[in-house]
């Protein structure tokens, strides 16, 4: 068994180019099984710097290749989805 605050610190990393895409803020579970549906990233809008426009990325749980010591490495999904102020956007 592995808990969040584990899975926290681990950067998750595209398996294909090697891109980093940060770390897990928070999981999607499925209330009926507890199982792990997805893993959502934060995301800021890079020119903003600091104070920058916050968003989230969705990694579905198929997307993952495998959890290591202190990396995940996932699949590049084509379109991520992305909310961003509660927006569906693609």
């Amino acid at each position: 068994m592995i808990l969040l605050s584990e899975l926290q610190i681990k950067e998750v990393i595209v398996i294909e180019d090697g891109r980093r895409l940060g770390h897990i803020a928070d999981l999607e579970i499925d209330e009926n099984n507890g199982k792990i549906l997805s893993l959502v990233l934060m995301l800021r809008d890079k020119k903003s710097g600091i104070f920058g426009k916050t968003g989230e990325l969705i990694i579905d749980w198929d997307q993952i290749v495998t959890i290591g010591s202190d990396v995940i490495l996932v699949n590049d999904n084509k379109k991520p989805l992305l909310y961003s102020n509660n927006h569906y956007m693609e």
